[in-house]
């Protein structure tokens, strides 16, 4: 079973993680990108940006003030066993963000969206917010995203629906306009890391869009043939526009662009735009029945999907 204490120091010691350095994929980016990066004022803030992140990263402090939305995606395993029950998981987390904003990991950011009663500790309706797989085992796997209040809704988020005589076209179409209208919102903190969620219901389709971006490996591609080819070609066509870091010029606009799908209405298709920012802040700890707990470098959020 796995004991409170334990369960508590693991879910505190991943936010702070996650807020206070990156993952090797996104490092990995960052310098890709350096290297690739020959325009002045892009190459400029793509170098001024690394070189902060790095302070950050070096003295254990924020590698960005915009601590975001508190969110948690959690892998629990179908026999796992929690002190007190499973029940009580989610009481636990809030517990723990409220502790680690007193402890300046993160900043209190959200607040009543209609009296703006703030509780001073990112804990309220609705936030943090879960989202869960159940999986074989009996372990947890408890995965943060930081998600920054630019790249969520300041910019970052688009919504449509087309129909499918749109085609693949009007798909490509959408997601190269949102962008662009994104950037022009000027908060989208670009290089971006770009999730686009095609099919379902809105729900659906922006839950899709927001885990394509925050969650999957930078680097990667989906298994099926026709998405990865959607996935290249976007990629592609954004980093041809010339917008670059921070708006301010050159080829390197977004490190990835990760396209999930789920099946669609006949009447027509949702497509979602969801942008995470160029200092996406995620980490994972996998917390075993033994008490043993496991830093995982990269989330495997859509492993079998």
């Amino acid at each position: 079973m796995i004991t409170l204490k334990t369960f508590d120091k693991a879910v505190y010691d991943t936010i702070v993680r996650a807020t206070t350095t990156i993952a090797p994929d996104i490092d990995k980016a960052f310098r890709d990108a350096l290297d690739k990066e020959h325009e002045g004022l892009g190459k400029v803030a793509l170098e001024t940006t690394y070189e902060n992140v790095q302070f950050g990263v070096d003295n254990k402090l924020l590698v960005c003030s915009d601590t975001g939305w508190p969110l948690f995606f959690i892998k629990l395993g179908e026999d796992a066993k929690l002190e007190g029950g499973l029940s009580g998981l989610e009481d636990r987390c809030r517990k723990m963000v409220a502790k680690a904003t007193e402890d300046a990991y993160l900043r209190a950011t959200v607040k009543h969206p209609i009296t703006g009663y703030d509780t001073g500790n990112n804990v309220g309706a609705n936030v943090p917010a879960f989202t869960y797989h159940i999986v074989p085992g009996s372990s947890i796997e408890v995965i943060y995203v930081s998600k920054g209040g630019g790249s969520e809704c300041f910019g970052g988020t688009r919504y449509q629906v087309l129909g499918f005589a749109d085609g693949v076209e009007g798909i490509e179409k959408f997601v190269i306009e949102s962008y662009i209208s994104g950037c022009r919102a000027g908060k989208i903190c670009s290089p971006s890391l770009i999730g686009v969620g095609v099919g379902g219901t809105a729900d659906i389709s922006a839950k899709l869009a927001k885990e394509a971006s925050s969650l999957r490996t930078i680097g990667s591609r989906h298994p099926e043939p026709e998405i990865a080819a959607l996935e290249e070609r976007l990629e592609k066509a954004i980093n041809m526009l010339g917008i670059g870091c921070f708006g301010l010029g050159g080829s390197q606009s977004v490190f990835c662009v990760n396209v999930e799908y789920a099946f669609s209405h006949i009447g027509g298709i949702a497509v979602s735009v969801g942008a995470s920012c160029c200092i996406t802040r995620r980490a994972t700890t996998v917390i075993n029945d033994d008490n043993t707990t496991e830093i995982k470098l990269v989330p495997d959020w859509f492993e079998g999907r």
